[in-house]
C-alpha cells in the first residue's frame, strides 16, 4: 500500500469513526440517560452503545484472528446495526423536529395579542416525570419505525434480486444479432455476509433468463481470493452462448486485483481489462470493451482507466458496449463510438435516504439514460455493501435485449 493510499485510509477511517462515535453518544443520550434516571441502566447502555460501536467499525479486522463462522456472526450483527444507527439518528432528529415544530407553534398561539398590554403568563416549568415520559414515547416511536425499515429492508436485500428488462437499439448492430441478450450483474461484494449460497441462487436466477452473454461490472468482492474464493467459484456455473466477462471496480483494488484476475480466468471469466473482443460470427459481430475502474490510479494501483487502450485497433462504426464500473465518461465513450455503456458503483443509494443523496451526486445515478441515440444503463447492484439493508432501491439483475 503506498503512502498516499495509506494516508487517505487513515482519513477515511478517522473520519467515519468520529461520526460514529458522535453517533452512538448521541443515541446513549436519547435511549438510556433521557428515559431513566437509574445508574444500572444507564451503565448497560454505555456498555451496549460502546461494545456496538467497536463492533460496527471493527468486525472487518475481526476476520484475520477469529474463525469464519464467528466473523460471519460478528459482521452480519456490525454491519446490520450500521443500517439500525441510521434510521435511529433519522427517527430521532424526525420527531426531535417535530416536537420542536410543535413547541414553536403552542408559543406562537400563546403570545399576547396586540390589544393587550399585558404580557402572557410564563410557561409551567416541565416535571421530571413528564419529562421522561416524553423521552420514552420518543425512544419507543424511534425504535418501532427503525424496526419497521430495518426489518423491510433486510428481507428486500437478501430476497432474490429483480430482474429488470431493457431494450436498447445499439447503433451498428448487424440485424443477425437483433434480439442479442446480455444479464449484467454488479456490485455483487462477496464478502463476510454474502457468500456461497447466495451465489448460488443468484447463479440459478441467472441461467433462468437464458442469455447470450454475462457480464459482471466491478466490485465482486470484498476480501481475498483465499476468504472468498470458494463463494465465488459459483460464477463457474453460468451458463450462456458467449461467455462471462468482468471488470474491476473499485472494491477489487482493496482486495487484491491481480490475484482475482487469475482467479477468474480458472473460473470461466473472462477480464477485460482495458481491451475489447469480438462477441458473435465474423460477418454478424459487435465489439464487447471493458475498463479497469475509473477510481483505480487513486488505489495505488499501477492500472488505469484506458478508454484509448481499449478501443485501439477497432472500428469506430462497428456497433460496440462498454463495461465500465463507474458511470463516468459515458459522453467521451458515446464520441468515441461506444452505442451502450453498462455500469454499476452507485447501489442507486442502496436504502433511504442515501438514495437522495446519490441521485444529488450522480448524475446517472440508477437506471438507463439516453442522449443522441446514444445510452448507458446504471445498475442499482445485484448484492449490498455495508448494512445488509434495500429500502427504495431493490437489488437488481438487469436483463438487456439489443435491438438493430
Amino acid at each position: 500500500m503506498s503512502v498516499s493510499v495509506a494516508v487517505r485510509f487513515l482519513l477515511f477511517f478517522s473520519i467515519t469513526g468520529l461520526i460514529s462515535v458522535l453517533g452512538h453518544v448521541y443515541l446513549y443520550r436519547r435511549m438510556f440517560r433521557d428515559t431513566s434516571g437509574h445508574p444500572g441502566w444507564r451503565k448497560a447502555g454505555i456498555a451496549a452503545m460502546a461494545s456496538l460501536c467497536l463492533l460496527m467499525l471493527g468486525s472487518r479486522l475481526l476476520s484475520r484472528v477469529l474463525p469464519s463462522d464467528t466473523v460471519l456472526a460478528l459482521a452480519t450483527v456490525g454491519w446490520t446495526w450500521m443500517g439500525v444507527t441510521t434510521y435511529l439518528l433519522l427517527a430521532f432528529f424526525t420527531l426531535g423536529g417535530l416536537r420542536a415544530l410543535s413547541h414553536l407553534v403552542h408559543r406562537w398561539r400563546a403570545r399576547p395579542s396586540t390589544a393587550s398590554a399585558a404580557p402572557a403568563p410564563a410557561p409551567p416549568p416541565v416535571s421530571e416525570e413528564r419529562r421522561q415520559f416524553l423521552a420514552r414515547a420518543t425512544a419507543g416511536g424511534a425504535l418501532l419505525a427503525t424496526s419497521g425499515f430495518v426489518g423491510y429492508g433486510s428481507w428486500r436485500a437478501f430476497h432474490p434480486p429483480t430482474v429488470t428488462e431493457v431494450a436498447v437499439r445499439l447503433p451498428g448492430l448487424p440485424k443477425a444479432l437483433d434480439g442479442f441478450t446480455l444479464v449484467q450483474l454488479s456490485d455483487i461484494h462477496v464478502g463476510p455476509v454474502i457468500q456461497r449460497r447466495f451465489m448460488n441462487a443468484m447463479v440459478d436466477q441467472c441461467n433462468a433468463l437464458k442469455p447470450d452473454l454475462v457480464c459482471i461490472t466491478g466490485d465482486l468482492v470484498d476480501g481475498s481470493v483465499d476468504e472468498l474464493g470458494y463463494s465465488v467459484a459459483a460464477l463457474a456455473n453460468l451458463r450462456s452462448r458467449h461467455g462471462t466477462f468482468f471488470v474491476t471496480g473499485n472494491h477489487e483494488y482493496y482486495s487484491g486485483d491481480e490475484e482475482w484476475t487469475e482467479a477468474l480466468k480458472g473460473m470461466s471469466v473472462d477480464v477485460l481489462r482495458n481491451r475489447h473482443v469480438r462477441i458473435g460470427e465474423p460477418g454478424a459481430s459487435f465489439d464487447l470493451v471493458g475498463v479497469d475502474d475509473w477510481a483505480a490510479a487513486r488505489t495505488g494501483s499501477p492500472h488505469r482507466y484506458d478508454l484509448s487502450k481499449a478501443l485501439s485497433g477497432r472500428d469506430p462504426e462497428r456497433a460496440a458496449v462498454l463495461l465500465a464500473h463507474q458511470p463516468s465518461n459515458w459522453r467521451e465513450a458515446a464520441k468515441a463510438g461506444i452505442g451502450l455503456q453498462l455500469s454499476g458503483h452507485t447501489h442507486g443509494g442502496q436504502f433511504f435516504p442515501f438514495t437522495l443523496a446519490i441521485s444529488a451526486i450522480w448524475e446517472h445515478d440508477a437506471g438507463l439514460f439516453q442522449e443522441n441515440g446514444r445510452h448507458i444503463y446504471v445498475s442499482r447492484g445485484t448484492g449490498f455493501w455495508g448494512p445488509p439493508v434495500r429500502v427504495a432501491a431493490p437489488p437488481e439483475i438487469v436483463k438487456v435485449t439489443l435491438l438493430s
